[in-house]
């Protein structure tokens, strides 16, 4: 028994080094860091952060909710497209390209909109060429919206395949009771199968929340202006002026964020699973 037990520990003793040199000892750092000011306790280094980026912080908060808002939707849907759906070339063709955007890194996403998006890009030169602007009412998208236009693009992929993967699970009895009552697609959609995969849902967003927030190169490509996102913040404070207290002190009040997020679902969980 007393050997199993070493063998075991061997097994798993490079993946845990791994995972306390490349996770748990910079998270350590940067904690200590953070609520360190010249070798003693302190909450300077988030008064100065807090005082720099306050609007920041905001605006970071106001990307990453609206884009999981719209995120949702998208998702949403998509994934009542391909369970309810009656069309068979509309499922057919939405199966095989909502996932692409899964495979592609949010560099190369940041790039493309970049062109995509711009006052002569891809988007508005189609509308011109479409008859739908003229080339004086084209406008640049690379700010704020063109931020959230790349998280939704990128982040709806993950949630409409957990989703879709709930939905398609479901008992399809209680989809054909509806439409027998005479429920359209949309009724039974947001009355019958929503309510059914909302934790599934609540999950998924949940994540792509905690993913959206820890983006460094959309934001930094996408919308250079001020003000931005946190993330571009603790990269300036370490290239620009080596102040890693006041990046860690960034970082953990992002730690904080998306602890509130998941705090939030296990907590309504757990109120479900209380009620039940």
């Amino acid at each position: 028994m007393t050997d199993s037990r070493f063998l075991a520990l061997g097994l798993v003793a490079p993946a845990l080094a791994l995972v306390a040199a490349l996770f748990l000892y910079p998270l350590g750092f940067s904690l200590v860091t953070a609520f360190t000011h010249e070798g003693v306790l302190s909450l300077a280094n988030f008064g100065k952060a807090f005082d720099l980026y306050s609007v920041d912080i905001l605006y970071t908060l106001f990307i990453v909710l609206l884009a999981g808002a719209l995120t949702a939707v998208a998702a949403v849907a998509i994934a009542g497209v391909l369970t309810l759906g009656e069309t068979p070339w509309l499922v057919g063709a939405l199966r095989a390209l909502y996932r692409w955007p899964l495979f592609i890194p949010f560099i190369v996403a940041g790039q493309c909109m970049r062109t995509f998006l711009a006052k002569n890009g891809l988007m508005n030169n189609s509308f011109v060429a479409m008859g739908l602007l003229d080339p004086l009412q084209t406008a640049s998208l690379l700010d704020w919206r063109g931020i959230v236009i790349t998280f939704v693009w990128k982040q709806a992929p993950f949630v409409t395949l957990l989703l879709a993967g709930a939905m398609a699970s479901l008992d399809r009895a209680t989809i054909e009771a509806g439409r027998n009552l005479g429920a359209g697609r949309l009724r039974v959609l947001v009355e019958i199968v929503l309510p059914q995969v909302m934790p599934t849902l609540l999950v998924a967003l949940v994540l792509s929340f905690v993913t959206t927030m820890s983006v460094l190169s959309v934001p930094m490509m996408v919308a250079g202006s001020q003000p931005t996102m946190l993330t571009v913040d603790m990269a300036f404070r370490i290239n620009a002026y080596g102040d890693y207290p006041v990046a860690n002190a960034l970082g953990v009040i992002s730690y904080a964020i998306t602890g509130l997020a998941a705090w939030f679902y296990l907590r309504q969980s757990i109120r479900k699973e209380a009620a039940a």
